[in-house]
């Protein structure tokens, strides 16, 4: 293969994989807007190694979770938000799954209060991984 054709093929593979991301990102906002009725403002999905995506959402909070943020009820907010990011795991990692083509290992949901910027993370299986996947081990959260 000659040296251009070779970039070209790197470049159209860089940009199969940007579009993905931006897939994921995208579900994420249509997640958001179900679970809490408000979609964030930024959202941005990376990777962060072979084998984990860490998607950042800014700007998601309800008008209740505003005011419990200025009344200094943190920690009551993130285990709410918490509360229903984990029931919901399964619909948090259905997309991730099909769009990735890999099964999710584990899903860990964290959210900055104060900063009003949540973190979804997705650790994945190797490619061709058989077994069970996060989602599939049900939406208890634990």
């Amino acid at each position: 293969m000659h040296v251009d054709e070779q970039q070209y093929h790197h470049d159209e593979e860089e940009r199969a994989g940007e579009s993905v991301l931006s897939a994921i990102s995208n579900e994420m906002v249509r997640l958001y807007k179900e679970q809490f009725g408000r979609g964030p403002t930024k959202t941005r999905t990376l990777w962060a190694g072979p084998d984990m995506l860490v998607v950042t959402l800014e700007q998601t909070f309800t008008p209740a979770e505003r005011s419990l943020q200025r009344m200094g009820e943190h920690q009551r907010l993130r285990d709410l938000r918490l509360l229903f990011q984990y029931a919901s795991v399964t619909a948090f990692c259905e997309p991730v799954e099909r769009l990735i083509g890999r099964k999710v290992r584990a899903f860990i949901s964290g959210i900055d209060t104060k900063a009003d910027l949540a973190t979804e993370i997705y650790v994945l299986h190797p490619r061709g991984y058989e077994g069970p996947s996060r989602a599939e081990n049900g939406d208890e959260g634990s």
